[in-house]
């Protein structure tokens, strides 16, 4: 059973992470990019890439789902999206790093461990 739970948590984080880059891409790459075009070609481009988060989100959410709790889910995708959402802010988008990316994780970190406390 507790390979079966390493295997379930890992597909799931696995998917979550891929689907985050996507869904990081789709919500914010269109900022630096599409600037120039109207909305609507932003929203277009936006869906187009955000098919592919949720074709790796729906199956992550699914396997997870199978050993983990619906709050236990939403938390851990909290985390993964800031863990995804931090470099990309900073690598890519060029935002200045902060000691409020800290806190934020700090926080997380504490929902983390009461949404999975026995």
């Amino acid at each position: 059973m507790h390979s079966l739970l390493n295997t379930t948590v890992l597909q799931t984080i696995v998917l979550l992470v891929l689907s985050n880059l996507f869904m990081t891409v789709a919500w914010y790459a269109h900022l630096k990019h599409l600037n120039a075009y109207p909305w609507w070609i932003a929203a277009l481009a936006s869906w187009g890439v955000a098919l592919f988060e949720y074709l790796l989100q729906v199956p992550a959410n699914r396997i997870g789902f199978t050993l983990l709790t619906l709050p236990q889910l939403k938390i851990l995708q909290e985390v993964i999206t800031l863990a995804v959402f931090v470099p990309f802010a900073v690598f890519y988008m060029k935002e200045p790093m902060s000691w409020n990316y800290l806190w934020a994780g700090c926080c997380l970190l504490g929902a983390v461990y009461f949404i999975f406390k026995s």
